[in-house]
C-alpha cells in the first residue's frame, strides 16, 4: 500500500512540470483536429463512392 501513495505522490510531482496551454490555444487545436478530421472524412467519403461506383459499373 506504501508503494500505492509513493506513486501518487510521484504522479503529483510530474504533474506540477506540465506546461499546460492557455484556453485559446487548446481551443485552436481542438478545432483544427475538428477540420482536419472532417475533411479527411470527406475524402474517404469520396473515395468510398469512387471505388463503390467502379466496382459495381464493372459487376453489371
Amino acid at each position: 500500500m506504501k508503494s500505492f501513495f509513493t506513486y501518487l505522490k510521484n504522479v503529483r510531482a510530474e504533474l506540477e512540470h506540465v506546461v499546460w496551454p492557455k484556453p485559446r490555444t487548446a481551443v485552436g487545436h481542438t478545432i483544427l483536429i475538428l477540420v482536419i478530421s472532417a475533411v479527411t472524412a470527406a475524402f474517404l467519403a469520396l473515395l468510398d463512392y469512387l471505388f463503390t461506383s467502379g466496382v459495381g459499373t464493372l459487376i453489371r
